[in-house]
Protein backbone atom coordinates (compact mmCIF):
# COMPACT_ATOMS: atom_id res chain seq x y z
CA UNK A 1 0.00 0.00 0.00
CA UNK A 2 1.50 3.58 -1.04
CA UNK A 3 0.12 6.69 0.39
CA UNK A 4 1.18 10.14 -0.76
CA UNK A 5 0.53 13.32 0.93
CA UNK A 6 0.57 16.79 -1.08
CA UNK A 7 0.73 19.63 1.23
CA UNK A 8 2.52 22.95 1.74
CA UNK A 9 3.85 23.11 5.71
CA UNK A 10 2.34 26.73 5.46
CA UNK A 11 -1.46 25.28 4.54
CA UNK A 12 -4.08 23.41 6.17
CA UNK A 13 -2.11 20.18 4.81
CA UNK A 14 -0.68 20.39 8.93
CA UNK A 15 -4.40 19.52 9.57
CA UNK A 16 -3.84 16.29 7.28
CA UNK A 17 -0.63 15.55 8.40
CA UNK A 18 -1.37 15.45 12.19
CA UNK A 19 -4.22 12.67 10.98
CA UNK A 20 -1.78 11.08 9.08
CA UNK A 21 0.22 10.82 12.40
CA UNK A 22 -2.26 10.15 14.67
CA UNK A 23 -3.54 7.21 12.10
CA UNK A 24 0.05 5.34 12.33
CA UNK A 25 0.07 5.78 8.46
CA UNK A 26 3.45 5.43 6.82
CA UNK A 27 3.67 8.42 3.88
CA UNK A 28 5.36 9.55 1.31
CA UNK A 29 5.52 13.76 1.35
CA UNK A 30 5.46 15.93 -1.86
CA UNK A 31 5.67 19.77 -0.68
CA UNK A 32 4.43 21.98 -3.43
CA UNK A 33 4.83 25.41 -3.83
CA UNK A 34 1.80 27.94 -4.09
CA UNK A 35 2.38 29.63 -7.38
CA UNK A 36 4.57 26.96 -9.63
CA UNK A 37 4.10 23.23 -8.45
CA UNK A 38 0.88 23.23 -7.06
CA UNK A 39 -0.59 24.49 -10.70
CA UNK A 40 0.91 22.56 -12.80
CA UNK A 41 -0.63 20.35 -14.99
CA UNK A 42 1.37 17.24 -12.73
CA UNK A 43 -0.18 18.25 -9.24
CA UNK A 44 -3.92 19.68 -11.44
CA UNK A 45 -4.49 15.98 -12.58
CA UNK A 46 -4.66 15.02 -8.72
CA UNK A 47 -6.73 17.97 -7.66
CA UNK A 48 -8.21 19.89 -10.22
CA UNK A 49 -8.48 22.52 -7.67
CA UNK A 50 -4.60 23.12 -7.03
CA UNK A 51 -4.91 23.29 -3.67
CA UNK A 52 -3.07 21.13 -0.35
CA UNK A 53 -3.75 18.87 1.03
CA UNK A 54 -4.54 15.78 -1.01
CA UNK A 55 -3.43 12.32 -0.33
CA UNK A 56 -3.19 9.58 -2.89
CA UNK A 57 -3.70 5.87 -1.50
CA UNK A 58 -3.13 3.58 -3.55
CA UNK A 59 -4.07 5.61 -6.37
CA UNK A 60 -7.29 6.83 -4.96
CA UNK A 61 -7.59 10.85 -4.18
CA UNK A 62 -8.99 12.39 -1.07
CA UNK A 63 -9.03 15.78 -0.71
CA UNK A 64 -10.72 18.61 1.37
CA UNK A 65 -9.16 18.37 5.45
CA UNK A 66 -12.54 16.67 7.19
CA UNK A 67 -12.71 14.61 4.25
CA UNK A 68 -8.87 12.99 4.62
CA UNK A 69 -9.61 12.85 8.92
CA UNK A 70 -12.65 10.82 8.11
CA UNK A 71 -11.14 8.48 5.17
CA UNK A 72 -7.97 8.18 7.03
CA UNK A 73 -9.96 7.11 10.57
CA UNK A 74 -11.56 4.21 8.48
CA UNK A 75 -8.48 3.71 6.50
CA UNK A 76 -6.45 2.55 9.31
CA UNK A 77 -8.90 1.18 11.87
CA UNK A 78 -6.22 -0.33 14.46
CA UNK A 79 -5.61 3.30 15.04
CA UNK A 80 -9.42 3.17 17.17
CA UNK A 81 -9.76 7.10 15.88
CA UNK A 82 -13.21 6.30 13.58
CA UNK A 83 -16.42 6.31 15.97
CA UNK A 84 -18.21 3.45 17.73
CA UNK A 85 -21.81 3.07 16.88
CA UNK A 86 -22.61 5.43 19.87
CA UNK A 87 -20.36 8.04 19.10
CA UNK A 88 -21.08 8.56 15.42
CA UNK A 89 -23.60 11.03 16.04
CA UNK A 90 -21.68 14.11 17.77
CA UNK A 91 -18.94 12.63 15.16
CA UNK A 92 -20.52 13.27 12.24
CA UNK A 93 -22.41 16.67 13.55
CA UNK A 94 -19.43 18.54 15.23
CA UNK A 95 -17.03 16.68 11.65
CA UNK A 96 -19.39 18.50 9.34
CA UNK A 97 -19.77 21.63 11.32
CA UNK A 98 -16.49 22.99 11.81
CA UNK A 99 -16.02 21.91 7.59
CA UNK A 100 -19.39 23.97 6.87
CA UNK A 101 -20.36 26.53 9.02
CA UNK A 102 -17.37 27.54 11.41
CA UNK A 103 -15.53 27.34 8.25
CA UNK A 104 -17.78 29.65 6.55
CA UNK A 105 -18.14 32.06 9.60
CA UNK A 106 -14.30 32.35 9.81
CA UNK A 107 -13.84 33.11 6.18
CA UNK A 108 -16.10 35.73 6.00
CA UNK A 109 -15.51 37.90 8.82
CA UNK A 110 -11.35 37.71 8.12
CA UNK A 111 -12.65 39.23 4.49
CA UNK A 112 -14.92 41.72 6.38
CA UNK A 113 -18.21 40.07 5.24
CA UNK A 114 -20.42 40.34 7.77
CA UNK A 115 -24.44 38.88 7.66
CA UNK A 116 -26.98 41.58 8.34
CA UNK A 117 -29.54 39.91 10.49
CA UNK A 118 -32.23 39.75 7.75
CA UNK A 119 -30.25 37.74 5.49
CA UNK A 120 -29.49 35.02 8.26
CA UNK A 121 -31.71 32.65 7.18
CA UNK A 122 -30.16 32.56 3.60
CA UNK A 123 -26.68 32.02 5.41
CA UNK A 124 -25.96 28.11 6.29
CA UNK A 125 -24.25 29.04 9.55
CA UNK A 126 -26.72 32.53 11.01
CA UNK A 127 -23.69 34.75 11.94
CA UNK A 128 -20.52 34.27 12.99
CA UNK A 129 -21.68 34.71 17.01
CA UNK A 130 -23.90 31.74 16.71
CA UNK A 131 -21.04 29.75 15.68
CA UNK A 132 -18.93 30.57 18.17
CA UNK A 133 -21.65 30.21 20.93
CA UNK A 134 -22.47 26.92 19.64
CA UNK A 135 -19.00 25.79 20.04
CA UNK A 136 -18.39 27.54 23.08
CA UNK A 137 -21.66 25.01 24.79
CA UNK A 138 -20.43 21.99 23.36
CA UNK A 139 -16.74 21.70 24.74
CA UNK A 140 -17.79 23.74 27.70
CA UNK A 141 -19.33 20.25 28.94
CA UNK A 142 -17.54 17.60 26.67
CA UNK A 143 -13.77 16.84 26.69
CA UNK A 144 -13.52 16.12 22.96
CA UNK A 145 -16.24 15.82 20.05
CA UNK A 146 -17.21 12.47 21.31
CA UNK A 147 -17.37 13.05 24.94
CA UNK A 148 -14.61 11.56 26.48
CA UNK A 149 -12.50 9.86 24.17
CA UNK A 150 -10.20 11.30 21.08
CA UNK A 151 -11.35 10.31 17.45
CA UNK A 152 -10.41 11.81 14.30
CA UNK A 153 -13.02 14.33 14.71
CA UNK A 154 -11.05 16.08 17.23
CA UNK A 155 -8.36 16.48 14.73
CA UNK A 156 -10.36 18.85 12.71
CA UNK A 157 -12.25 20.29 14.92
CA UNK A 158 -9.14 20.78 17.06
CA UNK A 159 -7.16 22.38 14.41
CA UNK A 160 -10.06 24.64 13.70
CA UNK A 161 -9.80 25.84 17.20
CA UNK A 162 -6.18 26.05 17.99
CA UNK A 163 -5.38 27.71 14.97
CA UNK A 164 -8.41 30.31 15.79
CA UNK A 165 -7.40 31.21 19.13
CA UNK A 166 -3.35 31.70 18.02
CA UNK A 167 -3.99 33.73 15.57
CA UNK A 168 -6.92 35.81 16.41
CA UNK A 169 -10.18 34.26 14.15
CA UNK A 170 -11.65 32.95 16.89
CA UNK A 171 -12.18 34.61 20.52
CA UNK A 172 -9.92 32.76 23.37
CA UNK A 173 -12.79 31.61 25.47
CA UNK A 174 -12.28 29.11 27.97
CA UNK A 175 -13.83 26.22 26.41
CA UNK A 176 -11.47 26.64 23.61
CA UNK A 177 -8.26 26.93 24.98
CA UNK A 178 -8.88 24.31 27.33
CA UNK A 179 -9.57 21.99 24.88
CA UNK A 180 -7.15 23.25 22.34
CA UNK A 181 -4.50 22.58 25.46
CA UNK A 182 -5.80 18.83 25.42
CA UNK A 183 -4.64 18.27 22.13
CA UNK A 184 -1.72 19.91 21.48
CA UNK A 185 -0.12 17.67 24.28
CA UNK A 186 -0.43 14.48 21.86
CA UNK A 187 2.36 12.92 21.03
CA UNK A 188 1.49 12.95 17.24
CA UNK A 189 -0.10 16.30 17.04
CA UNK A 190 3.59 17.66 18.85
CA UNK A 191 5.42 15.28 15.85
CA UNK A 192 3.44 16.80 13.04
CA UNK A 193 3.53 19.82 13.79
CA UNK A 194 7.60 19.85 14.35
CA UNK A 195 7.77 18.82 11.18
CA UNK A 196 6.28 21.46 9.47
CA UNK A 197 7.96 23.83 11.75
CA UNK A 198 11.09 22.62 10.88
CA UNK A 199 9.84 22.75 7.19
CA UNK A 200 8.77 26.66 7.85
CA UNK A 201 11.73 27.67 8.82
CA UNK A 202 13.96 26.13 6.27
CA UNK A 203 12.24 28.35 3.71
CA UNK A 204 12.12 31.71 5.97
Amino acid sequence: MTLKFYTNPMSRGQIARWALHEAGADYEQVLLDYDTTMKAAAYLAVNPMGKVPAIDHDGKVVTEGAAICAYLADAFPDAGLAPTAYERADYYRWLFFAAGPLESAITNRSMGFEVEPDKEKMAGYGNYDHVVDALDRKFQTDDHVCGTRFTMADVYVGAQLVWGTQFGTLPKRDSFLAYGQRLTERTAYKSAKAIDDALIAENS
